[in-house]
């Protein structure tokens, strides 16, 4: 609850007894104040001395009470049901104010004190009760709000009480007072039961050992002990300075008496929103966080308020409220009250709060009776110590004065008493202001004594104070026992306690699940250190055994931000700012059971691969997907700096984030006309800076580019600017005459396409207007949000690649592609020192999202070559330009490893593989020659594209790595296939729909998010894939199912160093028949087959059809065109293919 909840007013468990409070709070002020003025101003109007004495005994009358009966009041509390000893004490109220009315009538001051003497005792009886009742019907959350609106409502009753006494006749004052006792006692009857807690309670009637009894109970609870003291000192305060209102304002201002009723007005308001600040500052917490800091501003207001009123300078004597408003000083002593009585009830609601819970539950009103008898001895002690200054000669104002300097050590007193809180709230509050830290999800953090592990990803040294400053309570963090030791971390032990682990130990391990099943909230790092790369290091296994062990759940947390401040070890990686922005999140808890039996090594292994797995999913949950790329563009900018090289192509002219931020501002002004917005625009470029700035042109406007496949011919370049409905294809007149595209734009232009060259519009941009659009980079955002545009809304169209049919449209939107880069990011190491070279065309999906995309909203350099099969320049390239990851299929890595020199990959720290299957050959020769690992994935254009990658800290050869963080995979059983089933993924990264040729323009969506990726595969325990081979490539033969990839790896194995792949024709009899495509010269079937018969190969999978060609056919993605060598297999076979009746001869053999 962040503040009072004031439904609960309307609550029968709240509402009669707030009602019942109230209405009390103000008859007390009610009779006393009116039996004042009518000695005053009435039978005493003429005996000032009487009347100052009368004001004596009245206060005197009313404090009795609680220092004789307040123990009595406790123990009843506690012993009986509190709902119907409040009926009992509010049907006493009726018959007292009876009395007291009949006081007005005659006159009778003796009467009237015996009535205030009973309040008196009313309001002993009735105060213990008031608050321990709370608990008993108020949930825990509720209790603070609670406490703050019985305060808040409890002071502005004091003022009604006090402003009605002064304006009606005492007389009717005794009468409105009567009928509001009546109203109390009718509200009590709906105060609901609240039976006594514990075992039956004796009464103590000897008032004196019963005093002595509760005073001893409240001293065993520290806390609640000086939480009586802090309530006991703000009453005995406040009462002092409310008493010395009248004569502040009669003397030292020279004022009318209406003046000291403003001010009693500002003090019980102010004391009102005080209670309700605080509420909201603690969000239902009940804490004395604030406390200390409350009880400095009240002190310092106090101080304050003295000066303020020791230099005010009188302007017109007997001034009215509006005279005195008007003159110099005033409001600055109004400010001082609204300050001083605001703090005030920032300071007592949650010392009475604190006072109601730790209270033991059957004691709770004595205790609450304790707090009334120090209340009104420290209140008398206040009292005789200001009559003794008013003896001495001191003014008014010195009086405040010494009370601002007695509260200042009360102050310190709680600073000194509350070290842990404050300091927590100091570094808490710094924090916010240099970093400007957002924390969300702290609900999901456990309550005091439940067990958990809380897992957090280790970025800077500035991790711990923040995670010490902003987490609840005072977590407990798993520390090297040396950093324990050191004198640095001492300072910060009163933001979290240390618990020493010495990783050496076997026993540290054990010594963590004991603190975690003893209730304790542990803190780990299970990276172990801080990360140099700004990702996710090595997760060490321990802290999920420790989870394991002790049943406890895991809550992850995320801290963004600090791995830009100094305090990180990005230094050279990152640009580093002073004071970046933090956020830090935390995730809800999740639970993972290790079941099945197995060794304590593969239990811990399981159980370190799952905790990285949960770390992973919390860097990828807590990613900002719900945006544009080009917001995502935006923000990189302002993280990485506008000057950072982004961008370079093969003309090797980098391009800062301002230069390509004005290239797409100048670019979308033109490009908007003629378009609108969400409709796709063909996009015609290759791999050059020129398309990355059209690109994002179009995303600042609201455009979705279509990224048209240069190389599938004229009859597909139609088939797809038809299925996406575009009318408009941007391209450059430099590309289309290199490229010989000539035909396909005729084509494009016949079919009524509207063509934009890149030239014509450079040829309109002036070098003014080059330097404004440079000079607003920054502004460029603020241009992008006026466009609205959803982060489920259309970013680009691509088309699937056709190696096995028609090409499809494929919408990925704005979510999806920042899925998949936040998915990557969340599972491989990059930073912004990082270069990426980039030879896959950005139609390619893999090379738009891993290659330009990924690079680009990291901060980090991407290098772009414009074709993939420039086997000789992409390696020499990779040297120039230092690059650090590469991108690639196996048909392309195998050509760069045969005319790459042993040192051209030197920089390279990862190369990453996709799009076909990555042979053993491949593999053997990059890790030989180059030393380096190739870390193949596995992706498609519906999931933008990445599903699967290896890993440094996940890689198993031959396999395609792990499914990404929430990636969802299902797998259905393929009739006459035994090993694997067809994999169907569901999540973020996964497309919007299809267009397809034969509903051009139409989305259409995948069936509940699943999409059928068609390849069968099998996932191992360890959650690896392995592609077995796809659905549509595999033959029926003779009524068996037969895997043409494994086909494949059997010709590689029998003709190493050589290019195969298999398609099928018809057979009249066996229903289909293999047709190998080879470039090892001399291939035949014989020696096929007896390598097959020598490693037990069944004949079925031996293809006697083999036809040796220079070069497989390849799509431009890198991808076999399988379609082609289909059409190709019906062709009449080549020569060293066996003759039909030797196939039969051999088979009847």
């Amino acid at each position: 609850m962040s503040s009072p909840d004031f439904s609960l007013l309307t609550k029968r468990r709240f509402g009669p007894i707030f009602t019942v409070q109230f209405l009390g709070a103000f008859n007390d002020n009610l009779l006393k104040f009116a039996m004042l003025f009518l000695a005053n101003f009435g039978i005493f109007a003429t005996d000032p001395a009487n009347a100052k004495l009368l004001a004596a005994v009245a206060t005197g009358l009313f404090i009795l009470p609680y220092f004789l009966f307040s123990a009595l009041a406790g123990q009843l509390a506690d012993a009986v049901d509190k709902a119907r000893l409040i009926r009992w004490i509010k049907g006493a109220e009726v018959a007292i104010m009876a009395a007291a009315l009949a006081g007005f009538w005659f006159l009778s001051i003796p009467l009237l004190l015996t009535s205030l003497f009973l309040m008196g005792l009313h309001s002993t009886l009735f105060g213990p009760v008031k608050y321990s009742i709370l608990p008993q019907h108020l949930h825990a959350g509720e209790v603070m709000g609670g406490t703050g609106l019985i305060e808040g409502g409890t002071f502005l009753a004091i003022l009604g009480g006090q402003l009605l006494a002064g304006v009606v006749p005492p007389w009717e004052a005794g009468l409105a007072a009567f009928g509001i006792a009546i109203l109390g006692f009718g509200m009590s009857l709906a105060v609901p039961a609240a039976p006594p807690n514990g075992s039956l309670h004796t009464i103590d009637r000897n008032l004196w050992r019963g005093t002595k009894a509760i005073l001893a109970t409240a001293r065993e609870g520290r806390g609640v002990w000086l939480s009586i003291l802090g309530i006991s000192w703000f009453f005995a305060a406040g009462a002092v300075l409310v008493s010395e209102f009248a004569p502040l304002v009669s003397g030292t201002l020279a004022a009318r008496q209406e003046v000291a009723t403003l001010f009693l007005v500002v003090f019980s308001i102010a004391i009102a929103v005080g209670s309700l600040i605080v509420n909201r500052l603690l969000k239902g917490e009940v804490s004395a966080r604030w406390v200390p800091l409350s009880a400095l501003i009240l002190a310092f207001g106090l101080i304050d308020l003295w000066i303020a009123t020791s230099g005010f300078e009188v302007r017109t004597a007997g001034a009215s409220t509006a005279q005195f408003l008007a003159t110099p000083g005033a409001w600055h002593i109004l400010i001082d009250l609204a300050v001083i009585a605001a703090s005030g009830g920032m300071f007592i609601v949650p010392l009475y709060a604190i006072l109601q819970v730790a209270s033991p539950e059957d004691k709770r009103s004595q205790i609450i009776a304790a707090n009334n008898v120090v209340n009104a001895g420290l209140t008398v002690l206040a009292v005789l110590a200001i009559t003794g200054l008013l003896a001495a000669g001191v003014d008014v104002p010195g009086l405040i004065g010494a009370l601002g300097f007695a509260t200042l050590f009360v102050a310190l007193a709680s600073v000194w008493l509350l070290p842990e809180t404050l300091f927590k709230d100091v570094i808490r509050l710094t924090l916010r202001v240099l970093y400007r830290v957002e924390v969300s999800g702290m609900e999901h953090m456990p309550k005091p004594g439940e067990r958990a592990v809380v897992v957090v990803n280790h970025v800077s040294f500035l991790d711990g104070v923040l995670l010490g400053a902003f987490l609840p309570g005072k977590p407990t963090f798993a520390v090297n026992t040396q950093i324990a030791r050191s004198i640095w971390i001492k300072p910060f032990l009163k933001l979290f306690r240390a618990f020493p682990v010495d990783p050496t130990n076997p026993m540290a391990a054990k010594a963590m699940v004991k603190a975690v099943k003893e209730g304790r909230t542990l803190v780990i790092f299970p990276e172990g250190r801080i990360t140099r790369t700004g990702a996710l290091m090595k997760v060490f296994d321990g802290p999920g055994m420790v989870a394991d062990k002790a049943d406890a759940p895991i809550i992850p947390v995320r801290l963004d931000g600090p791995q830009y401040t100094r305090f990180s070890r990005m230094q050279g990686k990152v640009r580093l700012r002073w004071f970046p922005k933090i956020t830090l999140t935390v995730l809800p808890p999740r639970r993972f059971a290790i079941e099945g039996e197995m060794t304590a090594r593969q239990r811990r292994a399981v159980a370190g691969r799952r905790l990285y797995d949960e770390m992973s999913a919390m860097m990828f949950a807590t990613s900002d997907t719900d945006r544009t790329l080009f917001s995502a563009l935006c923000e990189a900018r302002a993280i990485h700096g506008g000057k950072a090289l982004v961008v370079e192509d093969v003309k090797r002219e980098p391009l800062s984030y301002d230069k390509l931020f004005a290239a797409t501002t100048v670019l979308g002004k033109r490009l908007a006309q003629g378009t609108a917005p969400g409709e796709a625009v063909g996009l015609l470029m290759p791999n050059v800076n020129g398309v990355v700035a059209a690109f994002f042109a179009l995303q600042a406007i609201g455009r979705v580019p279509a990224m048209l496949n240069f190389t599938v011919g004229v009859a597909n370049m139609r088939s797809a600017c038809m299925t996406a409905a575009i009318r408009t294809v941007v391209t450059a007149r430099a590309f289309v005459d290199q490229a010989k595209l000539h035909d396909v734009i005729a084509a494009l232009e016949a079919d009524g396409l509207r063509i934009v060259w890149l030239e014509d519009l450079g040829a309109t941009i002036g070098a003014f207007e080059k330097l404004r659009a440079l000079l607003g980079a920054g502004r460029a955002e603020k241009r992008h949000l006026k466009h609205r545009i959803a982060a489920e809304a259309p970013a680009v169209i691509l088309f699937t690649s056709g190696s096995e049919g028609v090409p499809k449209g494929v919408v990925l939107t704005h979510r999806n592609l920042l899925s998949n880069c936040a998915q990557l990011a969340a599972r491989i190491d990059f930073n912004a020192s990082d270069i990426v070279l980039n030879a896959l065309p950005v139609f390619h999906s893999f090379g738009l999202t891993g290659g330009t995309l990924l690079p680009l909203l990291s901060g980090i350099r991407v290098v772009l070559y414009p074709s993939p099969l420039h086997y000789r320049i992409v390696p020499a390239l990779a040297y120039d330009a230092n690059a650090t990851i590469m991108f690639g299929t196996d048909t392309f890595l195998s050509g760069y490893a045969r005319m790459a020199h042993g040192y051209d990959f030197y920089s390279l720290r990862y190369i990453f593989a996709g799009a076909e299957k990555v042979r053993d050959e491949t593999r053997k020769t990059y890790a030989e020659k180059f030393g380096l690992r190739i870390f193949e994935g596995y992706g498609a254009t519906e999931a933008a594209p990445v599903i699967a990658v290896n890993t440094p800290m996940h890689f198993m050869a031959g396999s395609v790595g792990r499914a990404l963080p929430a990636v969802e995979t299902r797998l259905e059983a393929v009739p006459g296939i035994a090993e694997g089933g067809r994999l169907f993924i569901r999540g973020p990264n996964v497309m919007a729909g299809y267009y397809l040729a034969s509903d051009p323009g139409k989305l259409q969506p995948p069936h509940e998010g699943w999409h059928d990726t068609g390849d069968i595969v099998t996932i191992d325990e360890a959650g690896f894939i392995t592609i077995r081979g796809r659905a549509k490539r595999f033959a029926k033969i003779g009524g068996e199912m037969v895997s043409l990839p494994a086909v494949e790896g059997y010709a590689a194995k029998c003709w190493p160093g050589f290019d195969h792949a298999i398609v099928t024709r018809p057979d009249p009899k066996k229903g289909e028949q293999l047709v190998l495509f080879t470039t090892a010269p001399g291939a035949e079937h014989k020696a096929l087959q007896a390598w097959g018969r020598a490693n037990g190969v069944t004949e079925l999978m031996i293809p006697r059809d083999i036809r040796v060609v220079d070069a497989l056919p390849v799509l431009g993605t890198g991808k076999l065109d399988y379609v082609t060598m289909g059409e190709m297999a019906l062709q009449p076979a080549a020569p060293n293919s066996e003759p039909d009746a030797e196939l039969e001869a051999a088979e009847e053999a």
